[in-house]
């Protein structure tokens, strides 16, 4: 791998990072237009702006034989499903105040995926990884005691993404024809919902200009991350973008607390350190991993 082609695929993936980190800036603009309405009009404009995007990369084949396999629709409806479920609650939790909560959601997200490894395609789990996943137990367990309100954002968001993600390794579908479907399969939902909105006299787009254009960009907010990422994820090692990808949360836990304000009460401080000496371990595990199978691998080649 070129150093060249490294560097491009660090760029891609730190962009893509930063932009997921910094998204509750963008749906904080939207206040105060309902969560469900947010998400129905993210939905809708991310249909149009990924069709765009597979066209622009020519993956129209793709999308067509994904429509033609029974297994892979059912299998792509599922992922739909949590996929709303997860824009839904992290909507909720951003502009409800609790940007802390759904930062831990997404610390949490890669031990609950070595979970499904471990219980759904038996991975064998190494001593850190049992220790990261007892550890973050405690956090869980703090927030589980003392802050209730935090906990089923944090779970949600947690649960629904890591599934999300399972569920999307079980079809070989690319990023962008499988967001597309999903939305695709989504949009009647959402269109109902506006429907009904217009149906009560309620406005459908934004009380204001500006927050009729933002709900008009929410497609490429969508998109665009996600384009960035893939585009990383070619370039760089597993490990590395499993490490990279704490830099998302961790710029959410900084606008919550620096910016935006939220109590760092001493159940939510306890949950992340927990969870940040979770994490700890999880990038030494994971580093770990890549080192034995370079040295594997230069064995082979020897």
């Amino acid at each position: 791998m070129s150093s060249h082609h490294t560097r491009h695929g660090y760029i891609y993936a730190l962009a893509a990072f930063g932009l997921w980190g910094v998204i509750p800036l963008f749906f904080k603009a939207l206040i105060p237009i309902d969560s469900m309405d947010i998400v129905a009009h993210r939905v809708l404009y991310a249909v149009p702006t990924l069709a765009l995007l597979i066209f622009a990369k020519k993956r129209w084949g793709d999308v067509k034989a994904a429509l033609g396999n029974r297994k892979v629709m059912l299998t792509l409806f599922a992922s739909a499903v949590l996929i709303a479920i997860n824009w839904v609650v992290y909507v909720v939790g951003v502009n409800g105040g609790r940007v802390l909560a759904t930062s831990l959601g997404y610390y949490l997200n890669p031990l609950f995926n070595i979970l499904i490894g471990h219980f759904l395609l038996k991975e064998h789990l190494s001593r850190s990884q049992w220790a990261a996943l007892a550890i973050a137990g405690l956090g869980v367990g703090a927030l589980a005691l003392g802050a209730l309100g935090d906990l089923w954002i944090t779970l949600s968001l947690a649960f629904s993404f890591a599934f999300y993600g399972y569920l999307r390794k079980q079809v070989n579908v690319g990023a962008a024809p499988g967001l597309f479907i999903e939305t695709l399969l989504l949009a009647p939902l959402f269109l109902i919902w506006l429907g009904a909105l217009r149906d009560m006299g309620d406005p459908l787009m934004g009380p204001t200009p500006l927050h009729t254009a933002l709900l008009l960009v929410s497609g490429l907010v969508t998109a665009l991350p996600l384009l960035l990422f893939t585009e990383g994820a070619r370039r760089l090692p597993y490990s590395t973008i499993g490490i990279l990808q704490f830099i998302a949360p961790t710029l959410q836990f900084l606008m919550g607390f620096l910016l935006f304000g939220e109590i760092l009460t001493p159940v939510r401080a306890f949950a992340f350190a927990a969870i940040w000496i979770a994490m700890a371990l999880y990038i030494k595990a994971l580093v770990g991993a890549e080192r034995a199978k370079r040295v594997s691998l230069a064995k082979q080649s020897s």
